[in-house]
């Protein structure tokens, strides 16, 4: 439910890459995703919205927390968004208490200081891609953990799992771990919501119109076998090297700038692609 009717105009947005905003334009051209979304819908009432966007792909809650929340409250926001723990949920060793402990931190920290906080729960991964079923538990634990500290700081929280259409496949990039453009535009869409921003409203939670039916049988199966040799594979690979897809960048967005002006798109090292 909306919780809030305050205008900002300092805005900050902590994470990870979803916040960053992959699978919503490209290393090349820039990425947009929903923070970026929020922001443009922020300034539409505060003209004098800046925007800063420290998330970075690949980084843990605790590495959010160490390099990331130092920086945001320097900027001194008045609204910030913390988006973490996917990554954790991917890692072998999934410590809730060590993830919880960390979000909490940050939460703690930039209320403290004024700033209102929003963030996300997350949906069931075994609802987007059969494979990911394992990870149910973790997902769920994370959730709760979100929601109990969220209340303990005031912070806003987005019930995405609760609505069908999170999973609708056109809302996930080919990757199944990133939002596509339109996934990042309901992800704001449902944070302008939840803070009752002029203009928002609940329809970010409707389903999309009729589309292609989903595969199944043998079709399924091979669309799964094709996920994990496109996507999984390589993923798989990385973490085996110690390697992340965050190696050598640095956030988009690392000062408070008008939201029309551009930041300009940082280069994957060496020529790396996610």
């Amino acid at each position: 439910m909306p919780t809030t009717d305050a205008a900002y105009s300092r805005y900050v947005a902590l994470g990870d890459s979803q916040t960053e905003g992959l699978g919503d334009g490209d290393d090349t051209t820039s990425l947009r995703g929903f923070a970026d979304r929020l922001a443009e819908h922020l300034a539409r009432d505060n003209p004098g919205l800046v925007y800063a966007n420290l998330a970075v792909r690949g980084r843990l809650a605790a590495q959010i927390h160490a390099e990331q929340l130092a920086p945001a409250l320097a900027l001194r926001p008045d609204l910030a968004t913390v988006v973490v723990g996917v990554n954790d949920v991917l890692r072998p060793r999934f410590d809730a208490d060590h993830v919880a402990g960390n979000v909490e931190a940050m939460f703690a920290a930039l209320t403290a200081q004024g700033a209102h906080v929003a963030t996300l729960t997350f949906p069931d991964p075994a609802r987007i891609t059969p494979l990911a079923r394992p990870l149910t538990p973790r997902v769920t634990t994370l959730n709760q953990r979100i929601r109990e500290a969220a209340r303990r700081h005031g912070v806003t929280v987005v019930e995405t799992g609760h609505h069908p259409v999170v999973t609708d496949p056109r809302l996930w990039s080919p990757d199944r771990l990133h939002a596509s453009p339109l996934g990042h535009q309901r992800i704001a869409a449902a944070l302008a919501h939840a803070l009752n921003l002029p203009g928002a409203d609940d329809t970010w939670t409707h389903p999309l119109p009729p589309g292609t039916p989903t595969p199944t049988g043998w079709r399924a199966v091979t669309g799964e076998l094709r996920w994990a040799a496109s996507f999984l594979g390589p993923w798989l690979t990385r973490r085996l090297r110690g390697r992340s897809s965050g190696d050598g960048r640095t956030a988009k967005r690392p000062q408070l700038i008008p939201v029309g002006m551009p930041s300009g798109p940082v280069p994957p090292p060496h020529g790396e692609q996610v």
